[in-house]
């Protein structure tokens, strides 16, 4: 943290420079990274700002990412908060509720992130606060489509709750998440300079928001994927039931495209962390070399897109190709081992009646 806060006392990276340092782990989604790199390095102005003590006419760059299961969005925030150096927590906004009803208030996400601050408030307030699941706290107040009944408590109220944090205010959280209703052990935080970063699906619209509809019969799978996905627009999130008071306070709104074959297919060999270099550095353990070649993992590719998942459920499923000779490994040392396409294809008949946690 100390590092930190010499390099932005002297200059903040560039957003040229967070872009490169994200473009090595994030996959894809060029726009999204160009976007997200302006933002955050206008979050490292304005808190070098502040702790100059003048005055900054400089706004909070909180955002929200739209985007289909899988396409990055959380692995883009946390790879970010590496980049930035500051304190980072994820939390899913359905596990909030109203002020007054039984389930966590909105103060507590802040706390989650003091706790990963190890309870210091200066490191806190220059964090990042990542919420997920955003699209599920839309109002359901309004019929069928995103559901229904009259009280709200995990819905518009936990938006109106939340503007005072993504504006920024001095608040009081408890300084033990697991003890939230001790009423005696609170600190207070100020939330000005806490970059937020809100994530959802909004499925709903990526369902419905084709103007042509849906394509139908024959070759329909080779046409959706052409067809370039339509931007959501600021009216279509309020009409979803996004308060535009909370959508205000995210000044920078971007959207995550599929991830098509080629970019899966980078996403499981080019990241330093890539899950094909973790399997291979496993096996090395017990001297055996492992070789994923390019007709293997394309199959991996394809199965995760008939399923929707993503980019997330690569994991999952290499996992399960791979369960056999991770368990036979300490016995088979100084061998050579290929996952290629037949490999697979066997393993992954066994997964179709299978549920992938994805």
């Amino acid at each position: 943290m100390e590092s930190s806060a010499r390099r932005e006392e002297a200059a903040p990276l560039t957003p040229r420079e967070i872009f490169e340092r994200l473009d090595r782990y994030v996959i894809g989604q060029d726009v999204v990274k160009r976007a997200v790199a302006i933002a955050a390095h206008n979050h490292l102005k304005r808190i070098q700002a502040r702790r100059m003590r003048r005055q900054s006419l400089i706004k909070k760059s909180n955002i929200l990412l739209i985007g289909p299961t899988g396409s990055g969005k959380t692995h883009i925030a946390r790879n970010l908060a590496e980049i930035l150096q500051v304190p980072f927590t994820t939390v899913d906004a359905t596990e909030y509720t109203e002020a007054g009803y039984y389930g966590k208030d909105v103060e507590v996400m802040v706390s989650d992130l003091l706790f990963k601050a190890n309870h210091s408030v200066e490191d806190t307030q220059r964090g990042i606060i990542f919420i997920d699941e955003v699209d599920k706290i839309a109002r359901r107040t309004q019929g069928a489509r995103n559901g229904a009944g009259s009280r709200d408590i995990g819905g518009e109220g936990v938006q109106q709750s939340l503007l005072k944090l993504l504006e920024g205010r001095e608040v009081h959280v408890p300084m033990n998440v697991t003890q939230a209703w001790n009423k005696s052990d609170f600190v207070q935080v100020d939330t000005r300079d806490i970059l937020f970063i809100c994530a959802g699906t909004f499925s709903d619209l990526h369902d419905f928001g084709d103007e042509g509809g849906r394509a139908m019969g024959f070759g329909a799978d080779a046409l959706g994927a052409k067809r370039k996905e339509k931007r959501i627009s600021t009216k279509q999130l309020v009409d979803f039931g996004m308060m535009a008071e909370f959508l205000g306070r995210m000044p920078v709104m971007v959207q995550l495209e599929r991830l098509g074959e080629s970019d899966l297919l980078r996403v499981l060999t080019e990241p330093p962390d890539a899950i094909t270099r973790e399997f291979k550095e496993l096996l090395a353990l017990d001297e055996i070399e492992l070789e994923f070649p390019e007709s293997g993992l394309r199959e991996v590719v394809r199965y995760s897109m008939s399923r929707g998942l993503g980019a997330r459920g690569l994991r999952s499923i290499l996992e399960h190709v791979m369960s056999d000779i991770m368990f036979e490994a300490p016995e088979r040392k100084h061998r050579h081992v290929t996952v290629d396409a037949e490999f697979v294809k066997a393993r992954l008949a066994a997964l179709d009646d299978v549920e992938l946690n994805a």
